[in-house]
């Protein structure tokens, strides 16, 4: 948008947050994209393994995190964030869970956004609260513990 004014730019995006998100999501959708196997826990394990890679392999990560810390105080990308990012990106997850119930590979009675918090959840608490690294075998072991469970 080279010679764009500010105001043409407003008019878009409400400020230089939500602007940032919306190049940060156009560059990371496609890695981010939820595969559709018929095999909930490999898509899981598929999708949050991008998801991971990106937040720890890329400077997407950091971005990330600077946009959520910067969502608290400013309420218009907040609302950006959550139209554009992280509605959109629970809908998809939510719909895939939701296909593997129906599917009889997980139970019915699983609230699919209480998985997506569980799951992506737990990679954003990492990622703001870096006492622990976001891992492959982090991963894997989230996956596996949402999925089978962790009783014995």
């Amino acid at each position: 948008m080279s010679g764009a004014s500010k105001m043409t730019l407003y008019k878009w995006w409400p400020s230089r947050g939500a602007l940032a998100l919306d190049g940060y999501f156009a560059a990371v959708e496609q890695t981010l994209s939820f595969p559709d196997t018929g095999d909930i826990e490999a898509d899981l394990r598929t999708q949050v393994h991008a998801f991971a890679g990106l937040m720890t392999g890329t400077r997407a990560g950091r971005v990330v995190a600077e946009l959520i810390g910067q969502s608290q105080t400013d309420p218009d990308l907040a609302a950006a964030f959550r139209e554009r990012y992280s509605g959109p990106r629970r809908a998809l997850a939510g719909e895939a869970i939701a296909r593997a119930q129906d599917r009889g590979q997980l139970r019915v009675d699983v609230d699919p956004q209480i998985v997506v918090d569980q799951l992506w959840g737990a990679c954003y608490h990492r990622l703001l609260i870096p006492d622990e690294p976001i891992t492959d075998a982090f991963v894997d072991g989230l996956i596996a513990n949402v999925v089978r469970g962790i009783r014995p």
